[in-house]
């Protein structure tokens, strides 16, 4: 079953729209574009100045009485009538280049606001390739082209001419929007990522701040994918620029789900658990504290058995008195820990044995030592390097050296999960200072 938080976002995602480009601003955006269009147009050869006088500027008799009537009849929104008598004008012989350019203007004023798209768009097309047609103008009817299609829903012509504009260098971030959504509701999740995830890194490459909506819409794609490692990443990306609570959520059960989690990091997933806010239970809380003891981390357990307790989770039903018992236990296992953990440091032949003697001199507040302790372990080969490589970071971050635990973090590797549960320290570091 989907993951609820991405089903609820693939249904919210239909609420993003184009914030810039809804059926007022387009309009507004048309009526900037065809202001010269809609000059009064003398039957006479006149010269009109569009966009700057050329010698032959100039509309003969039949071509500009046929606009004339062309323009009176768009004011009267008598759409067919004007159409038919751009067509008039159109068909005379013998025409210049601006007469040409002229009647392509108006065509395209009468097909934008008739909501005749395709004829709009090929009047566009043919003004954004005259040398007559300004830069800045250009790309504005690009914008309007995209805008159009999309609001017709017509997707396919969307995208046709967006990636058009982009193939031949367009910025404008409205029409990777209009190109990315237009993808996005034909189904084509693949296409939507890709723009979608250059976006975002082009962004954050700036050193800028991809937005919220950008982040969903690629998770919406990868979880339509199942790309279970991008939509973790992207999650991780959410959760770091808006931290909210189903953010965190969303990014602990990415965690979790790796189906190639390692047994060894049973513990580390509680404790991502416990971090997130996500262990509600007395019997949860007893659970990881066992875990903690049986992994040689007596102090680690009474931290948590105490969170426990701080929380007001533990204390309080039927499972106090052995709640009680537990935290007896731990803290004896705490100073028995203590007062042998020299001699057990002196005997210990295994790299992991060293690592864990090392998190013990950490957790019992001689940082310097256990740090030193665990990268001896590190360098006589434990079992698992990326899991050897997590704790140390984990026990840095306990250290307080923040800087130097997310560098550790960042330096674990692998698929059996240590790398999921590495990053997820990472950007809680990043968020706040985390404890051990």
């Amino acid at each position: 079953m989907p993951w609820p938080i991405i089903r609820a976002m693939t249904r919210s995602w239909k609420d993003i729209q184009l914030k810039n480009i809804t059926s007022k601003s387009l309009f507004r955006l048309r009526g900037r574009l065809l202001a010269g269009a809609m000059m009064v147009l003398p039957v006479a050869m006149t010269v009109v100045p569009l966009h700057g006088v050329h010698a032959a500027d100039v509309l003969g008799q039949k071509v500009g009485t046929s606009l004339q009537q062309a323009q009176t009849a768009l004011a009267a929104h008598k759409y067919p009538q004007a159409m038919a008598a751009i067509d008039a004008a159109d068909a005379v012989t013998g025409k210049t280049e601006y007469e040409s350019y002229t009647i392509e203007q108006m065509r395209a004023a009468v097909a934008a606001q008739s909501g005749n798209v395709p004829a709009a768009i090929s009047a566009y097309d043919k003004l954004i390739a005259s040398s007559r047609t300004p830069a800045a103008t250009k790309e504005q009817m690009a914008l309007a082209e995209g805008s159009m299609a999309f609001t017709a829903k017509d997707y396919p012509q969307a995208i046709a001419v967006t990636e058009k504009y982009i193939k031949a260098g367009g910025k404008n971030p409205q029409m990777l929007t209009i190109l990315i959504q237009a993808y996005y509701l034909q189904h084509d999740y693949a296409n939507a990522a890709r723009v979608q995830q250059g976006q975002i890194d082009a962004t954050i490459k700036a050193g800028a701040r991809p937005t919220e909506n950008q982040l969903q819409l690629l998770a919406a794609c990868q979880s339509q994918l199942h790309d279970t490692t991008g939509l973790t990443r992207t999650y991780v990306q959410l959760a770091t620029y808006y931290p909210k609570p189903d953010y965190w959520a969303q990014v602990v059960h990415s965690v979790l789900s790796n189906p190639n989690m390692a047994p060894g990091l049973r513990l580390d997933i509680d404790r991502v658990r416990l971090e997130a806010g996500l262990v509600k239970t007395s019997a949860e809380y007893m659970d990881i504290t066992e875990l903690a003891m049986q992994a040689g981390l007596p102090q680690l357990a009474l931290d948590i058995i105490n969170q426990g307790y701080s929380s007001g989770v533990l204390g309080h039903d039927a499972t106090a008195p052995r709640t009680e018992k537990l935290k007896a236990l731990v803290t004896q296992g705490v100073a028995e820990r203590k007062a042998g953990l020299d001699a057990a440091t002196a005997q210990a032949t295994t790299g992991n044995a060293l690592l864990t003697a090392g998190y013990n001199y950490v957790l019992f507040g001689q940082a310097d030592k256990g740090l030193a302790v665990m990268k001896q372990g590190i360098a006589k080969g434990p079992t698992d390097i990326n899991i050897a490589r997590l704790h140390l970071g984990l026990a840095q971050a306990a250290a307080g050296q923040k800087d130097a635990a997310i560098a550790t973090l960042n330096s674990v590797e692998g698929t059996n999960g240590a790398r999921d549960i590495a990053q997820f320290w990472v950007l809680k570091l990043n968020a706040a200072p985390a404890a051990h």
